[in-house]
Order: structure tokens, then C-alpha cells, then sequence
């Protein structure tokens, strides 16, 4: 039908990506349904909108770089000590990143603390924000190279465009000096602007070894911690109490 092909073209013109294919079963609805001309309108943007909004929510998530798990629907509260599940409750809610709060999750390996940082993420991510997680490595990766890769520094724009930002295993290696000042860059440019969640299973007395430079570590905490979650989980691991083998024990 002319009509309909005009309405398609008009929709690419418009950059409405949605609308073409889903036109046809709208409009049979119509004929069904018989609406008034402000309901069928409202119904052919209220599709576009709706679709927008998923594809978007997808491309979120495939940039957040989230590992296999990161429901938070599913946190045994039973498992690790050091959050409460009020406590949880509140941090789902996003409340602190609209004063750009951070989070610091503290404690030994395995106890769920990359879990928890990939869930809020998560939920960040299906509120609207732009969200991501990289590993301290990724991030210090990202720093070294973005003047010379072209991906880097697509990568190093999105951090800087973040809502919130997850940084895992921070401190598990020593950086070098001039990564470590690169790293304080950044995070001193996101102050105030994005709210950053740390994992760590060193306490903040031993950043500045890490570091190599206690002065830089004790600038980088003051960023950090000026407004600030602690949060300090405690148990056994995780993975190693559900350690999986290949071969069945008989």
C-alpha cells in the first residue's frame, strides 16, 4: 500500500528505527480496536518509545562488560557477613548516585564482593544510567594506550561520560609510578561527577604500597572516601566452598 511505504519513509526521515516494522501490526490493531486518532498516535510512539528503550537498556548492558552472574535477586545473605539486607535494599535503590556516592566493598577473596558490584551495575543499567565495570588492570590498560588506540580511547570516553563507574580487584597488583598517577587522574577528574564503586581486598592502610607513593595514595583515598559507603564482607570464599570438579566423586 502507497500510504503505508510513505509512513516508513517519513519514519527513516525521522529516524524513527522502530516504526517501520511494527506499522503494519499496529495499524491492524487499529481496525480492530477502532481507537480515537490521539489514541492510535499515542499508540504508534508509545511502540517506538517503548522499543527505544529496551534496544538502548541492550546496548547498555553488552558495554558494561558484566560477568555470567550478576543478579542481585539472587544474593545469599547467608553465605558472607557484612551487609544486611536493608542495607542491600537501599544500595538497589540508586539513591546515592544522584550525589555521586561511592562505594568501597572490602574483604577477603571469593566473599561476593565483584558479585555485588556487577549487580549494581545491573540495576543502575535497567534504571537508565550508563554503567561499567572493568577490572583495576583494564582500567590501567585503558590509560597506557588510549593516545595510540583508537578502542582505548573509545573506551576511556565512556568511562568519562559514566553515571557510575565499577572498579574490581583495585590494589591486587603493584602499579607502576606513572600508571599510579594516571589512575589518580582519572579518578580525580570523575570527583564529584560519577559515582565510583571500588572493590578491594586490601584495607586503605595498604594502598600507598601498592601505589608505591603514600602521598598519591592518601590523594586518591580523600577522593574516594569524601563521600563514601564502606561496606566490609566477611566469610569464606564462595567458589571454593562450591568448588566444581570434572571427575565425580564415587
Amino acid at each position: 500500500m502507497k500510504s503505508i511505504e510513505n509512513i516508513k519513509a517519513y519514519c527513516g526521515r525521522l529516524k524513527l528505527a522502530y516504526t517501520p516494522n511494527k506499522i503494519n501490526n499496529i495499524i491492524i490493531e487499529a481496525q480492530q480496536n477502532k481507537p480515537t486518532y490521539i489514541e492510535f498516535l499515542e499508540k504508534v510512539l508509545y511502540e517506538e518509545t517503548q522499543a527505544r528503550d529496551y534496544n538502548g537498556y541492550l546496548q547498555r548492558l553488552r558495554a558494561a562488560k558484566l560477568p555470567q552472574r550478576y543478579n542481585l535477586d539472587e544474593y545469599n545473605f547467608h553465605f558472607a557477613a557484612g551487609i544486611s539486607q536493608r542495607q542491600l535494599k537501599e544500595l538497589r535503590e540508586l539513591l546515592w548516585m544522584e550525589q555521586a556516592y561511592n562505594i568501597i566493598l572490602m574483604g577477603p577473596s571469593g566473599t561476593g564482593k565483584t558479585f555485588m558490584a556487577a549487580g549494581l551495575v545491573y540495576d543502575a543499567i535497567k534504571a537508565g544510567y550508563k554503567a561499567y565495570l572493568f577490572t583495576m588492570e583494564e582500567i590501567i590498560t585503558c590509560l597506557k594506550t588510549k593516545d595510540i588506540s583508537t578502542s582505548a580511547m573509545v573506551t576511556y570516553n565512556k568511562i568519562l561520560r559514566a553515571n557510575l563507574l565499577a572498579i574490581d580487584d583495585i590494589m591486587l597488583f603493584p602499579v607502576k609510578k606513572d600508571d599510579s598517577a594516571s589512575f589518580f587522574n582519572l579518578i580525580n577528574t570523575l570527583h564529584e561527577k560519577t559515582s565510583i564503586i571500588i572493590t578491594t581486598n586490601k584495607a586503605p592502610t595498604e594502598w600507598g604500597q601498592t601505589l608505591n607513593d603514600e602521598v598519591l595514595a592518601s590523594a586518591l583515598l580523600d577522593r574516594l572516601l569524601y563521600r563514601c559507603e564502606v561496606v566490609k564482607l566477611t566469610g569464606a570464599s564462595y567458589r571454593l566452598e562450591n568448588r566444581k570438579n570434572i571427575f565425580q566423586n564415587k
